[in-house]
């Protein structure tokens, strides 16, 4: 018998299912506490999911309009960036510093930043466990999946990482069930 490997233990003991942006998510935490923002939307004073990337998975460009703190679990190193106002990119280590020289067990990612997030290759494991909070709480209706080429014509720059980790077409379920072979 074949052992599990850890990142399909923790899609099934966390009761994770593929997010929008890539990768496998659950919600853990929805503050019952409501907050209005500047503009008047009332929402949850704070959210926090689980996040995992496993295998060829990223965090595709898109942005939100609230922080979003990025905490590191288990698994190997994950860099998260994050094309700030002015247009810098900035890119966040995140992982165990007392096994990974130059990590960190956490980050923030402003609200309003395109920011995207990718295993670090070569590590063992094949995944990347984050938790990720977000104040005042996380809303679908708020969640932007960039457009590439336009993220892309807009910072030049940073085109190149922009088009690796560029939004995948979602995939779609077979329009009918597979045929099955006839029994004789």
């Amino acid at each position: 018998m074949q052992p599990t490997a850890p990142h399909h233990r923790l899609i099934q003991d966390l009761g994770l299912v593929p997010h929008p942006e890539g990768g496998f998510y659950r919600e853990t935490y929805r503050d019952a506490a409501r907050v209005r923002r500047a503009d008047g939307a009332a929402r949850s004073a704070s959210t926090a999911i689980y996040y995992l990337l496993c295998d060829d998975a990223y965090s595709a460009w898109h942005r939100i309009r609230a922080d979003e703190g990025w905490h590191f679990y288990a698994g190997g190193p994950l860099d998260v960036h994050v094309i700030d106002g002015a247009g810098r990119l900035h890119t966040h280590h995140l992982g165990n510093p007392l096994h990974d020289a130059g990590t960190a067990f956490q980050a923030v990612v402003p609200a309003g930043c395109w920011f995207a997030a990718e295993r670090v290759a070569g590590y063992a494991g094949g995944y990347s466990l984050v938790g990720c909070t977000v104040a005042p709480g996380f809303e679908f209706s708020e969640f932007e999946l960039a457009d590439a080429a336009a993220l892309a014509a807009a910072h030049p720059d940073h085109a190149e990482v922009i088009a690796r980790l560029a939004p995948r077409p979602p995939k779609q379920p077979p329009s009918r069930p597979p045929s099955r072979p006839r029994q004789g």
